[in-house]
């Protein structure tokens, strides 16, 4: 008991730390060289602009989205009692980019800027909004199907699954009839951008994130009696059905808000949870702000890599999170098998 005690509060303080640290260097390091004190004046003054115009939205961005992908990720794999579930499992993120794509394919919401290296959003609202609505249809049509079918938790997985297949095929066939430049479009905006965000939308991320991490945390018991046979929760007094079609309506809410701003970040919601996990605890208690801290210190530290590691063109940080999750689920797999 002690020694799981300092392991926890080991954690905690190591996460502090990394969150702290990723934030500074984050904050400091980029294309144009500042000096400490000239990072502080700007963050005062607003002068030099690119502090507060450019860097700290991105920054506030990646901790915000990191954390909400992190969260849904570890809620996810407990209603759905599957260790490879995440934000994306259930089509939220191919059911984000058709929407995206028929906005920007056929209403003209944005256009490459130039090619591989920017979007040019033309309408603010319109892909965002409708990468939203796309990828709220996936995790409703579920929810119809569990409501009516009473589908179990691997069932909804393989709905999930169907979902995406239908998302992929249709956006391939609006991009299949479409010109050049909209296809190139469509596939920079799937990449994930932390820098496309103004501080009214970081600010919606942020209620968005808040509300649903606070019923989370209310329901952290609730998820550990999940973890058992429904027959034990129900005998503690939890309600499975209600507990789990409420959270991954939430889950997939937060996500779809990150996804419509952001674009697609892959992997966080798997590779953030599963790390506290098998290092630290798998009590839910313990484990929904561990894994919150740790999601938003994972894609902040990604996000910074992939602008500062070429100064002459920032990676996209949909490539690096891909890099980092891939090896990851691989080793789930087959640890797993074994």
């Amino acid at each position: 008991m002690i020694e799981y005690s300092r392991r926890l509060r080991n954690a905690e303080i190591l996460l502090i730390a990394v969150l702290v640290s990723s934030f500074l260097f984050a904050l400091f390091i980029g294309p144009y060289d500042l000096t400490p004190k000239e990072v502080i004046d700007a963050l005062v003054t607003g002068t030099p602009p690119v502090i507060r115009s450019v860097r700290l939205p991105r920054i506030v961005t990646a901790l915000l989205v990191g954390a909400s992908l992190a969260v849904s990720g570890a809620v996810m794999q407990c209603i759905l009692r599957n260790p490879l579930a995440s934000p994306f499992t259930l089509g939220i993120s191919q059911g984000a980019a058709f929407g995206a794509a028929f906005a920007i394919i056929y209403l003209g919401a944005g256009v490459l800027h130039r090619t591989g290296e920017s979007l040019t959003i033309l309408n603010p609202y319109l892909v965002p909004f409708f990468a939203f609505l796309g990828s709220l249809i996936s995790v409703f049509v579920i929810l119809m199907l569990s409501k009516l079918r009473n589908l179990s938790p691997e069932a909804m997985i393989l709905a999930g699954v169907a979902m995406a297949s239908l998302f992929q095929a249709a956006t391939m066939l609006m991009q299949y009839f479409t010109d050049d430049v909209k296809v190139a479009s469509v596939v920079f905006w799937t990449f994930g951008d932390m820098g496309r965000t103004t501080w009214m939308e970081i600010f919606l991320i942020f209620l968005a994130l808040s509300f649903c991490l606070l019923y989370f945390i209310m329901r952290r018991m609730d998820y550990n009696a999940l973890t058992l046979a429904d027959e034990t929760a129900i005998s503690l007094g939890v309600n499975p059905q209600r507990v789990r079609m409420e959270s991954l309506l939430l889950a997939s809410f937060l996500t779809a808000i990150c996804v419509s701003f952001t674009g697609i970040v892959g992997f966080i919601g798997l590779v953030a949870p599963h790390s506290i996990r098998i290092a630290v605890t798998g009590d839910y208690r313990y484990l929904i702000p561990l894994s919150t801290a740790f999601g938003a210190a994972l894609l902040l530290i990604a996000d910074t890599f992939g602008r500062t590691i070429l100064m002459t063109v920032a990676i996209p940080v949909g490539i690096v999170t891909a890099f980092i999750g891939a090896p990851t689920f691989i080793y789930l797999l087959l640890r797993g098998w074994r």
